[in-house]
């Protein structure tokens, strides 16, 4: 067989099941987590922030630059109670991108 047949016929093989194939199923499974975390069957644990009660904290809740700067007081099931400067706040755990220990 003349080689330019074998590219022809194998080329379009390999992409489909090499490269498309895993695209779409990695594709499905970041939409099947996304869809399980908005009707709650995923939840967040709080073991970790649990770990920082009584710590001072900077959390940080959004792209926009929302940043918290406070003793964290109380953490139940997924809301921590904060007590800043300006008085007590209540954040929900599930909008936290990351916290940071502020050393004193």
């Amino acid at each position: 067989m003349n080689s330019s047949i074998w590219i022809s016929v194998y080329l379009p093989l390999f992409l489909l099941f090499f490269i498309i194939f895993p695209q779409q199923r990695e594709r499905e499974k970041g939409v099947l987590v996304k869809l399980k975390k908005r009707k709650g069957l995923i939840t967040m644990t709080n073991e970790l922030i649990k770990k920082y009660v009584g710590k001072t904290c900077k959390i940080s809740t959004g792209s926009f630059g929302v940043n918290i700067v406070g003793k964290i007081l109380y953490v139940n099931e997924n809301w921590l109670e904060v007590e800043t400067k300006k008085g007590k706040e209540l954040i929900n755990a599930d909008f936290i991108q990351n916290i940071k220990v502020k050393q004193i």
